[in-house]
Formats: C-alpha cells, structure tokens, sequence
C-alpha cells in the first residue's frame, strides 16, 4: 500500500471513529474542547506511524487506546496540572488519580451510550442551531473545519471561530455529558432531530452557490440519524428523520442532469430512483408507525415522500393523499411553510386555482418575507391557470429571490417559457 492509499485509508477510518473516540474521551476527561484534541494526537499518531507499519486490524481500538494513553500522559505531566496540585492540594490530586484510573479501566469499554450522549451534547439548545450543526458536524461527522465551511459557503476562519465558542459555551455552561430523562428529553431530542435535518437539507436543496445539491452533506446527515436510530431505537420520531431523508436520498441523483441544472420532482427519471434507499425508508416509516410514531411531524412528513416513492409514474401520484397529510401536519406543527406546501398540494389534488387561493392567503406572512419559493409556487399555479404574463413577472421575481445559481437558472427558463406562450397566444 501506498503512502497515499494509507492516507485515504487513515481519513475513512476518522470519518467512522472519530465520533466514537471523541464521545469516549468526553465522558472521562469532562471536556469537550479537550477530547478533540486528545482525538486528534491520536490522528497525528496514527499518521506518523500507519504508513510503515500498515493499517491495524482494529483501527479504531488502537486509536483509543492511543488517545486514551495519550490523556493519562497528559493528567500526570501537564504542568497545569502541577501548579494547580499546589494550589488545591490532596483534593485535586485525589481527583487526578481517580481520572488515571478511570482511563486505564475505559480502554476497552463498549462506547455506543457516550456517542448517543455526545450527539445531545453537541445539539444542545444553549447553541445557535448555526454552532449546532458546525459542531455536530466536526465532532460527529469527522469533517475538518474546511469541509464544513465548504459546505455551507462560510469563511473557514467564522466557522473556526463558530466551533470554538460552542465547545466554550458547553464547557463554561457546565452542560453534563448525558442523555437527558424524563421531560426533558423530548425537547432536546427535538433539538437533534432538527440539526440533523438542517444539515441534511442544505445538501438535498443548497440555500446558496453554485450547486443545487451538496451530496456528501446528505451522507453526513444521514449516517448521523442512522446511528440516533440504532442508539434509541424505542424512539418513533427518530425512524421518522431517518425515513424522510432515505426517501429524499433516494432521489439525489435525478435531481440535476448531467450538466447541474435543476429537474423538477414530476419530470425525474422514476427507474433511476434507488430501490433500496426508498425501501429502507419505507421500513424506517413502518417502525415509526409500529412505535405510535404516524403523526410525529417527521413521520407524517416521510408518508408525503412515500407516496412519490410508491408512484411508478407522475401521473399515479395520491395528491389527495398527499395534502391530507399536510392537513394533519399543519394541525401538528403550524407554520407558513407548511401551509405554502399544502398549498402545492391543493393545487393538484384539486385544482390551481384553490392552490393560488392558499398561496395568496398567507404570502403576507412575515416569515415568508423575500422567501422566493413562494413566488415560485405562486408562478406554477398561475402558469397552470393560463395566466402566463403574471406567471413570468413571478417566475422572475423568485429568481431574483434565490442565492442558488442553479435554481435561478430554472426559474428564470421558466419565465421565457411563459413569456413564448404569451406571445404566441397575442
């Protein structure tokens, strides 16, 4: 092997070890900030000596233990460490004898609960959902500072700075290293569920830049909520993410031509959808609802996709079905951009007309303020209904809406589309 090929090994062992290694360290030394780093010499160790000694059998225990020895080393050399021994006196030194012995006995724990504790560490509502997702994505995803930075279109140096305060914040605000019980855990489950999904949506619909979808960001999201789905596996909103993102993946690939540019949902290649993607998805759902879990909103959200992925064709689509659904997601969880895509889903079930009836009963709505997919909606109701010359003017006001080059591209093909159909109608 390679020194490159040892290289790319070493980095797809960090993508799947990093979290286990960081979440294992967290639960002894108390720090999130530290545990990174302790992770981190491992990394530089394993770099220094995997390419000639070749890859260990069980690459992720010899980081560990690495990183575990590493900690220890660390507790009984740091000159911190003995300054404050002076300080604080037997107190402090019984306390760094018990975290010695701690380490030595954890080196071959089973860590599967410190990740599930990790996740709701990282995902605490005390951050910004923005220091959220940076955080769970750099101690979770095992991406690099760049990478995330890259994938949501930020400067490296605001997304350094991002990741450091958050691990100051839970550090200053003491957060416990734990998975919170009783009512408490349903708000900062909800809490995890959202951080994963908003990174797995700025990779299914790209707020910004040139590309309309960012897959690796998808994978990234998706790996997160499978582990979350193994790790509570008695938790129906959980299967309900995890089917709503199978569903949405399964169509990645058909969501652009072989030149970027944008294919709507009803014109997709339906045989180039992945098969297994959909059917795990669909069992995800299924154990959702087995678990009491139908009208959680990830669950009902996951029915919506499910009846596209049930559709062989565009035309077979349950549009009835479909707005029933956001009928029941609008009673579970209100908002505008509910209603815009029940409004959607009006219009086809049962005309354009009450769709666009829908539409303009809520564009007013302050947090629907400059949010172009509304004019763009507005535009495809209008376009259904004949009325082409309004349907342009919205088509190009939701182009200039966008931060998505990709998708301003789309909209504004479809204003010259309804510009040439009203002059050939003149």
């Amino acid at each position: 092997m390679t020194a490159s090929d040892t290289h790319r090994a070493i980095d797809a062992v960090w993508r799947i070890e990093s979290a286990k290694l960081i979440a294992g360290l967290t639960r002894i030394v108390r720090d999130v900030g530290l545990a990174e780093d302790l992770a981190q010499d491992a990394l530089l160790a394993a770099l220094e000596k995997w390419p000639e000694t070749g890859v260990p059998d069980n690459p992720g225990a010899w980081l560990m233990a690495t990183a575990k020895y590493r900690a220890i080393d660390t507790f009984r050399r740091s000159a911190r460490v003995e300054r404050k021994h002076e300080e604080l006196g037997h107190e402090l030194e019984t306390r760094q004898e018990e975290m010695v012995r701690e380490l030595e006995e954890a080196i071959d724990d089973d860590i599967g609960d410190d990740v599930l504790r990790l996740i709701f560490m990282s995902c605490h509502p005390i951050l910004s959902r923005e220091a959220r997702a940076a955080l769970t994505l750099r101690l979770l995803g095992g991406l690099t500072t760049d990478e995330i930075a890259r994938a949501f279109l930020a400067p490296e140096a605001t997304i350094a700075q991002r990741i450091v305060r958050a691990k100051r914040t839970l550090t200053d605000a003491q957060v416990p290293f734990e998975v919170p019980r009783g009512p408490d855990l349903a708000s900062r489950l909800a809490s995890v569920l959202e951080v994963i999904y908003l990174i797995f949506n700025e990779g299914y619909s790209a707020t910004a830049g040139d590309d309309l979808v960012r897959p690796a960001l998808c994978e990234d999201a998706l790996r997160l909520g499978r582990v979350l789905a193994e790790l509570a596996p008695g938790e129906p909103e959980v299967h309900g993410l995890v089917a709503l993102m199978e569903i949405h993946a399964s169509r990645l690939r058909t969501r652009t031509n072989a030149a970027g540019e944008a294919i709507l949902l009803l014109e997709q290649d339906r045989g180039r959808w992945d098969r297994l993607l959909i059917q795990r998805g669909l069992t995800a759902l299924e154990r959702a609802e087995r678990l009491g879990g139908a009208n959680g909103p990830y669950a009902l959200q996951a029915a919506i996709v499910a009846c596209h992925a049930r559709a062989h064709t565009a035309a077979e689509t349950d549009w009835r079905r479909i707005a029933s659904l956001y009928d029941a997601l609008a009673d579970v969880v209100p908002s505008p951009i509910v209603e815009l895509n029940r409004a959607v889903a009006v219009g086809m079930a049962f005309g354009a007309a009450e769709g666009l009836e829908i539409i303009d009963a809520i564009a007013g709505e302050p947090a629907l303020k400059g949010y172009h997919l509304v004019a763009a909606a507005r535009a495809d109701m209008l376009e259904k209904l004949g009325r082409n010359d309004e349907a342009r003017s919205e088509f190009e006001r939701a182009a200039a809406l966008t931060r998505n080059a990709r998708e301003r591209d789309l909209l504004l093909k479809r204003a010259r589309s309804n510009d040439d159909a009203q002059q050939q109608a003149r």
